[in-house]
């Protein structure tokens, strides 16, 4: 695995032609090989102006080392403090290209899941422009309410969406693992966007699918809510997957939004998504 920044319970960040207006951020991961897997192929980068977690892909060769390309190819993102998340889209192609290098010697192939957040700007209002490719998931928690943001890339989030099947059976399904996107195998990664606002008490939580497939949305809501640093929060998450089984690599990024100016447009503040 790979782990790319440091913790970090308070930073300001100044928005450009702005100078009156500064966000605060605080943030921490955890990550923990679980109980059932000899290498930890979870890896991710947390630090402004992007966090993300890379899943590499269980039963496939280089795995941990397909997620280190992704992430390492993340931070390399120079575009300051707030960025175009095309310069995410870019960074996965390159990723792509190093995944097929590493997977020369492999009949199997070589691939990751990732999903993330980057800070972003739109009409000199800043946003977090969260990203997925495949099964690992970024929630938001504010007032108080628990939302997914991202939409898994799998078999059974199709079955969800045609009405075969409820989310509660989709959890438990044969073939929960089957995704329908990755970054590698030689294909052009297609990342979904969705466009969150910030406000002050926004708390995102970016995770591989080693904690949601052991940790319910309840349960997750009750720990994002215990009042708690992301530093306690992301741990205690890492813990509750290990309690509950661990039979996954389980990683959790927790970014508190401590500050946030008002939007310049108070008419635009839902979030807005863009498929590719």
């Amino acid at each position: 695995m790979t782990e790319i920044g440091s913790n970090n319970a308070g930073m300001a960040v100044s928005i450009p032609d702005r100078p009156e207006a500064v966000v605060r951020l605080a943030w921490a991961s955890a990550t923990d090989v679980g109980h059932r897997r000899q290498v930890n192929e979870d890896s991710y980068v947390a630090g402004v102006p992007l966090f993300a977690v890379a899943d590499g892909m269980g039963g496939h060769s280089a795995g941990d080392l397909a997620s280190q390309a992704v992430v390492t190819r993340l931070a390399e993102i120079d575009g300051g403090e707030f960025v175009d998340p095309e310069l995410v889209e870019q960074a996965l192609m390159l990723a792509t290209e190093d995944i097929t290098v590493i997977a020369t010697d492999s009949e199997l192939g070589a691939g990751t899941t990732v999903t993330g957040a980057v800070l972003t700007l739109q009409d000199d209002d800043p946003y977090f422009a969260v990203f997925n490719i495949g099964d690992s998931r970024v929630y938001k928690f504010e007032s108080n309410d628990l939302t997914q943001v991202t939409t898994d890339h799998s078999v059974v989030q199709e079955l969800v969406e045609s009405g075969a099947l409820s989310r509660e059976e989709a959890e438990n399904h044969p073939d929960s693992n089957i995704i329908t996107r990755a970054v590698g195998f030689t294909s052009r990664p297609f990342p979904d966007f969705w466009m969150l606002p910030l406000r002050t008490g926004l708390r995102l939580l970016i995770c591989s699918d080693g904690l949601t497939k052991e940790v319910s949305d309840d349960r997750l809501r009750m720990h994002l809510a215990a009042g708690m640093s992301p530093r306690e929060t992301a741990g205690a998450l890492v813990d509750a997957a290990l309690a509950a089984g661990g039979r996954d690599n389980v990683t959790a990024v927790v970014v508190d939004v401590l500050e946030a100016p008002d939007l310049v447009d108070l008419d635009d503040t839902a979030p807005r998504l863009r498929r590719r």
